[in-house]
C-alpha cells in the first residue's frame, strides 16, 4: 500500500497559494473530490486531504493547459 500524507484543510493552504476558506467553499468537491482528494475519516465532519493526490491534480491540470509544440511552433510561423 502506498504512503499516504492526510493534510488538514490549514496544512493544505499552508502548501498552497490558496486560503483554507477558498479551499473550503471553491476548491472542495469541484476540484477536490470525496473519495479521491479528501476523505471524511470515520464518515465525521472533519475533512482531510490526501497530499499526493492533491499534487498530481495540480500537476494533470497544468498538463492540459500546455499548448502542444506544434500549436507554438504554427503560431510563430503564422505570425511572422
Amino acid at each position: 500500500m502506498k504512503k499516504r500524507s492526510y493534510l488538514t484543510t490549514e496544512e493544505v493552504a499552508d502548501r498552497l497559494p490558496y486560503t483554507a476558506k477558498y479551499i473550503r467553499s471553491i476548491l472542495k468537491d469541484r476540484v477536490f473530490l470525496e473519495g479521491i482528494h479528501y476523505i471524511r475519516p470515520f464518515g465525521r465532519k472533519k475533512v482531510l486531504y490526501i497530499w499526493e493526490a492533491v499534487e498530481e491534480e495540480m500537476v494533470k491540470a497544468s498538463e492540459t493547459k500546455k499548448p502542444s509544440k506544434g500549436v507554438a511552433k504554427e503560431r510563430s510561423v503564422n505570425n511572422g
